[in-house]
């Protein structure tokens, strides 16, 4: 594994927080690395430091001592404006709650993030966002808007979104934490499918169903990296998609 690129580098990251006249340790120390390719679920209880972690992971926050790396590049140093640039262009985030802009169509979502990134003319966005929620298989919704979708076609819409700018890597925040159990096996056959393209994926769950469909399992407690595990038995999201009965009540 040492061969492959590493996308993500975290060495002895510690973050601090003063909440009154309390220090608050949320990051004790993480080190680790993910490589080009790898499908990660990062795991943790309330209170473990999963969001702290989630945060630097985003770019949304900076550690108070240690280095990120992120594709290659510190971030730490970095100022506020550089990093949202830094976000744009390698990061795609997926959320629990979709983050869909109301009243706006799917297509049009989805082009969001290349409105920061002058390379991109209108018709290019268009055409790059057309091609994202095609290879998600919502090519026949495009002109859809939030409130004509289900749970899921939102979900394939903020998946379509983060991989519209060819991200780096791939951050998912709870993204099945919403849905219903045979939406959340679709979509993660979704994930499964883009693993197989060979893109990096950073599941954040608390959901631990979700480790035994990915390459490899991180397990944060108290602001330590308590498990680092290569999950050597995937399982396949499609055969459990297909064993569950075709009508639920649940």
């Amino acid at each position: 594994m040492e061969n492959r690129k590493v996308v993500i580098e975290l060495q002895d990251v510690r973050r601090e927080f003063v909440v009154g006249n309390e220090k608050v340790k949320a990051l004790r120390g993480v080190s680790f690395k993910i490589y080009e390719g790898e499908f990660v679920t990062i795991m943790g209880k309330s209170g473990s430091g999963k969001s702290t972690l989630l945060n630097q992971l985003g770019c949304l926050d900076t550690p108070t001592s240690g280095e990120f790396y992120l594709d290659g590049t510190p971030v730490r140093q970095m100022k506020r404006s550089e990093r949202a640039i830094l976000r744009n262009r390698k990061i795609g985030f997926i959320f629990q709650n979709y983050n869909l802009l109301a009243k706006t169509t799917a297509v049009e979502n989805v082009e969001l993030p290349l409105m920061y990134n002058k390379k991109y003319s209108a018709k290019e966005r268009r055409r790059a966002a057309v091609a994202a929620l095609e290879a998600v298989g919502l090519g026949d919704r495009l002109d859809h808007k939030s409130n004509q979708m289900s749970g899921g076609q939102m979900q394939r819409v903020a998946i379509a979104r983060a991989l519209v700018n060819d991200p780096a890597v791939i951050l998912a925040d709870e993204a099945t934490g919403n849905l219903d159990t045979r939406t959340s096996f679709e979509i993660l056959c979704l994930f499964q499918e883009l693993h197989r393209q060979g893109r990096t994926i950073i599941f954040v769950t608390h959901n631990p169903e979700i480790a035994q469909y990915s390459s490899r399992n991180i397990v944060l407690r108290d602001g330590k990296i308590r498990e680092d595990t290569i999950n050597t038995n995937i399982l396949n999201a499609a055969e459990a998609l297909a064993a569950l009965p075709k009508a639920q009540d649940e």
